[in-house]
Parts: C-alpha cells; sequence; structure tokens
C-alpha cells in the first residue's frame, strides 16, 4: 500500500484525508441517524397517554426531551403549556416547529460535508492526473530535442495520473452512495417528526382547552 502511495506522488495525499474524512462522517452518520435515537415507533403514542388529562410534571418532559429527538419535538409543546396553560394555538404551534428545525439542523449535520467530498474526490483525481500529464510530457521533452527522455520520469507521470484518477474515484463513489442513502433517511425521519408534530400539536390544543 506504501509503494502505492508513493508511486502516486504527492497528489494522492489530499484524497487520502478526503478518505479518512468521509470514513469517519459515515460512522458518525450510522451511530446517530438510527430509529431509537431519532423516532422510537411508539413514543408518540406513549406521550399522548402520558398526556391524557393533564401536562405531566416538569421531571417527566424533561426524561422526554432526552429520549430522542422525537421526544425534543414534543417536550418542547409541554414545557410550552407548563410555562404558560393559557398559550394560544399559534404560541404552541411555533414553539414545536421551531424545536423540529432544530432537530432537523442537527440531523442534516455533516451530510453537506459529505457532499462536498463525494464531488471534490474526482476533482483531487484529475488535478493529480493532470500533474502526471505535466512530468509525462517534461520527460518527453528531453526526446523532442534529441537529448532523449527519462524512462523513470515517465513511468513516474503515468503512475500519478493513473493512480490518482483511480483513488478519487474510489473515494467519491462511496461518498455518493452514503450521501444519497443518509439524504433518504433524514427526509424519512422528517416527515416522521411532522406528522408525529402535527398530531400531538393537535392532542395538546384539546388538552389547553380542558377546563
Amino acid at each position: 500500500m506504501f509503494s502505492i502511495i508513493q508511486a502516486a506522488g504527492w497528489p494522492i495525499w489530499p484524497l487520502i484525508a478526503c478518505s479518512i474524512l468521509a470514513l469517519a462522517l459515515i460512522i458518525e452518520r450510522f451511530m446517530n441517524l438510527n430509529t431509537r435515537k431519532v423516532a422510537p415507533p411508539q413514543l408518540l403514542e406513549e406521550a399522548i397517554t402520558v398526556s391524557q388529562r393533564a401536562v405531566p410534571a416538569p421531571g417527566v418532559v424533561a426524561q422526554l426531551a432526552q429520549n430522542s429527538a422525537l421526544g425534543e419535538v414534543l417536550a418542547s409543546g409541554m414545557r410550552a403549556l407548563n410555562s404558560n396553560p393559557n398559550c394560544s394555538e399559534a404560541d404552541l404551534r411555533a414553539v414545536i416547529e421551531s424545536a423540529g428545525r432544530g432537530v432537523a439542523h442537527r440531523l442534516e449535520r455533516y451530510l453537506s460535508a459529505l457532499a462536498t467530498i463525494a464531488s471534490a474526490a474526482p476533482l483531487l483525481g484529475l488535478l493529480g492526473t493532470v500533474i502526471g500529464m505535466i512530468e509525462i510530457f517534461g520527460s518527453q521533452a528531453g526526446a523532442t530535442s534529441g537529448v532523449g527522455g527519462n524512462p523513470a520520469q515517465l513511468a513516474q507521470g503515468i503512475s500519478i495520473a493513473l493512480y490518482n484518477t483511480a483513488f478519487g474515484l474510489i473515494v467519491a463513489i462511496p461518498s455518493l452512495i452514503f450521501w444519497r442513502y443518509f439524504r433518504a433517511r433524514v427526509d424519512g425521519y422528517l416527515l416522521t417528526l411532522e406528522t408525529s408534530a402535527e398530531a400531538f400539536a393537535r392532542h395538546l390544543n384539546g388538552l389547553r382547552r380542558k377546563p
């Protein structure tokens, strides 16, 4: 492996850095974009059951907020009613929507960085290819002037061109695949959060009207 890196020359080092960063981002997203941490299936029903007659105590609300991203959104509505039982429906929805936007921002974290790596890696590979071609032409310049080309420099230029092109694609293709996968997963979670928040807002609004 080290011999390949040596043959590819210095242009491959930015690609190696991109590959390490992409792997770290993919592992981080896999750890945090799971159903248990984002939107447990029965959490909405449990939250509605707990608040069937009245808004729970602050301790219960805090525990719900720490449960998951969905729990944080649902708990924001409960906190709004705990702090102001007479708050309007518009204010209640505004609080829940604000919490939802914060959660959505966290779910989309690092996706733009992964997309940037997927877009930049082929360009970095192309840069290495161009540098390799420059070395090839430089080695042939002597041959055209009658001095004789440098076979070692020619081989090095070809290695730089081919290795960087290949490595750029090796980094870009998985990054693009995982970016699309995580993007679809986040979109599904956002839809779940939106529908759950809407249902819970209607529930809290009905609870707010109870004497």
